[in-house]
């Protein structure tokens, strides 16, 4: 009886240390995923490229040799063109990038993520978008002005049939 007291003890005596150990160490080194007195902006949505812009009329000719089941008028790339994405902080430029389509044939959605830090306090957002490389300027924009708490993880979304949403 005496052996199966003393496995006891320092059994208990070893889990003690570890558990106090686990504790001290979860607690001590302190991480943080953005640096003290700065926010996180992050741009993140996907969205796919307006095929418009290589879309054609097919000819009298070319229509004639289709079967009749196949004699669509337009005729357009499977191919999406990639979108052009830009975010100004305060009128400065901090991100400009064109997003490429996603799949093995290009025609997916362009996928985008990226994280920006910037300092606390309030900052002027200015987010643009092209999606058609047939127009000039851009297609979609929106400029807001927000007040960014330190440590605040600020995201900003696109749905095509509201425009860029902040969050």
């Amino acid at each position: 009886m005496t052996g199966r007291v003393h496995h006891l003890i320092i059994g208990g005596l070893i889990s003690l240390v570890l558990f106090f150990g686990v504790a001290i160490l979860s607690y001590s080194p302190t991480w943080r995923s953005v640096p003290e007195d700065t926010a996180l902006v992050r741009l993140s949505f996907t969205h796919s490229g307006d095929r418009s812009a290589s879309c054609r009329d097919r000819t009298p000719e070319e229509l004639a040799k289709l079967p009749p089941n196949m004699r669509a008028k337009k005729v357009c790339d499977r191919r999406r063109p990639p979108i052009y994405v830009e975010l100004l902080v305060d009128g400065k430029l901090v991100y400009a990038e064109e997003r490429p389509p996603s799949g093995l044939a290009g025609s997916g959605p362009s996928r985008l993520y990226e994280r920006v830090l910037l300092p606390a306090g309030e900052h002027e957002l200015t987010v643009r978008m092209r999606d058609n490389p047939a127009t000039e300027g851009f297609d979609f924009e929106a400029e807001r002005r927000v007040e960014l708490e330190p440590e605040q993880s600020f995201v900003i979304d696109f749905r095509k049939e509201d425009g860029f949403v902040f969050q």
